[in-house]
């Protein structure tokens, strides 16, 4: 897949709307490519309680509800169609999903990509205790 296709897909879902009084989505919308060549989409979920969250959470949990969790490349978009970087929360979500994740080609613009290593040199390292 293309970064213009990437770029479309996620343009293509991020359609802004509004759901009751307190909730507004689709402002952005993102598109994951993973390693096994899979495309998964997501929009934000706005609440005023802050418990919405940002495009990328939304396909990254459709990657792993289909059970991959490898990251090629990722991108979001507004629906102006703006090119936005994801958030620090996000950023992190995605390493924390797979140590592998560093290599994450994530599209800043058109011609503009770094990986998550790049952009997330000291990055939070915890370990999950199942004991």
């Amino acid at each position: 897949m293309t970064i213009s296709e990437l770029v479309k897909r996620a343009a293509e879902v991020a359609i802004a709307r509004r759901h009751g009084d307190d909730c507004e989505a689709g402002g952005v919308g993102a598109a994951l490519e993973t390693e096994a060549g899979d495309c998964f989409l997501g929009v934000c979920i706005d609440v005023p309680s802050g418990i919405g969250f940002c495009a990328e959470h939304a396909a990254i949990a459709a990657m792993v509800t289909a059970g991959q969790s490898r990251v090629k490349r990722v991108v979001a978009v507004t629906c102006d169609g703006c090119i936005v970087p994801p958030c620090g929360r996000c950023r992190q979500f995605l390493l924390s999903v797979s140590d592998g994740n560093t290599d994450t080609e994530v599209v800043l613009g058109p011609d503009e990509i770094m990986t998550l290593e790049e952009l997330m040199p000291r990055r939070w390292k915890g370990g999950m205790d199942h004991g």
